[in-house]
């Protein structure tokens, strides 16, 4: 997961309800998805489920992502990252604390941490040894509904001054897109926006990359 540039690149996150009989033909949306374009990681996003259905939706979906040379990176679960060999860990302000987050994946893992609409959040996570941070949510999402809110002149600022890489997250489609793009974003993470594509995630893809190499510096 690697920032290029400056071109933005598109941080894709699953749909939630990617389970039972729903698994199989996600797989499908998902080769898709990755086939269409350049995608930078993919984050597996399962709220309120057993840890044995994570483990069965994770063991169908990352090895498809990590054959195309994708991150795999697990949502919140710094424990289940490290027991499946997932390529890092995504977490919030009320999971697992950095600190044991890092211990438990390891040096070498990917570990990005959500900062809400807070630089100080960002700075302490960056020095703590984060390796992205992500701020939002900049729009009204349909995946979840935000708690925070943020403006896309933070992504400027932070651009400005810091050089850890920034994620661009919530409620972001190929409509909206353009402004957190504008103002710096490294990466824009995209769930909804993505697979509820009306001409389906393949086009999706293909229409992201399209807007970031128009805005690529």
């Amino acid at each position: 997961m690697v920032a290029e540039g400056h071109r933005c690149r598109l941080y894709l996150i699953t749909p939630s309800n990617i389970v039972g009989e729903k698994l199989f033909p996600f797989a499908d949306s998902m080769q898709l998805a990755i086939d269409a374009g350049d995608v930078a990681c993919v984050q597996l996003r399962l709220k309120n489920v057993q840890d044995e259905t994570i483990r069965k939706v994770a063991n169908l979906l990352q090895p498809m992502v990590q054959k195309h040379q994708i991150p795999f990176i697990l949502n919140d679960r710094a424990d289940l990252a490290a027991e499946f060999g997932c390529d890092g860990v995504h977490i919030g302000q009320s999971d697992t604390p950095y600190k044991k987050a890092r211990e438990l994946v390891g040096p070498n893992s990917i570990v990005g941490v959500t900062c809400h609409s807070s630089t100080h959040l960002a700075m302490t996570a960056g020095e703590a040894g984060a390796d992205y941070v992500a701020f939002g949510a900049f729009f009204e999402s349909s995946t979840k509904k935000p708690k925070y809110t943020a403006q896309p002149n933070i992504l400027s600022k932070w651009q400005k001054t810091m050089t850890l890489p920034c994620v661009a997250i919530g409620g972001i489609n190929t409509e909206n897109c353009q402004t957190v793009v504008e103002a710096g974003a490294d990466f824009i993470a995209v769930s909804a926006g993505v697979w509820n594509h009306p001409e389906g995630p393949g086009k999706a893809v293909e229409n992201f990359n399209e807007i970031f190499d128009r805005h690529s510096v």
